[in-house]
């Protein structure tokens, strides 16, 4: 096993010491960033300050909030990032409004 993982670059998990191979780590920044594409229409809708319209960031803020759970198991940080801006604006629409309007 040793052998065979030396032909690769080597990455070594933190917290159970197994070698992990490149082709085995999942694509976890292309998920989060499809997560956030989801979630971004639901945020720039919230926005608009008609009646009942804002509660709409109650679906993007979870939506967001699961992005950034998996951007955040990720090497990259493009989804992270994305997801992050979309909880914030979700979030300060939220609270500014008290959750309602």
């Amino acid at each position: 096993m040793k052998a065979r993982a030396m032909r690769y670059k080597e990455q070594v998990c933190c917290l159970d010491n197994t070698v992990k191979l490149p082709h085995m780590v999942p694509m976890f920044n292309a998920i989060s960033l499809l997560i956030g594409l989801v979630a971004l229409p639901f945020a720039l809708v919230g926005i608009i300050p008609f009646p009942f319209v804002p509660l709409v960031n109650w679906i993007a803020f979870p939506i967001a909030l699961t992005g950034t759970v998996v951007g955040m198991l990720s090497r990259g940080t493009a989804g992270r990032n994305l997801n992050l801006l979309i909880l914030i604006i979700s979030g300060v629409r939220l609270m500014l409004t008290g959750g309602f309007i």
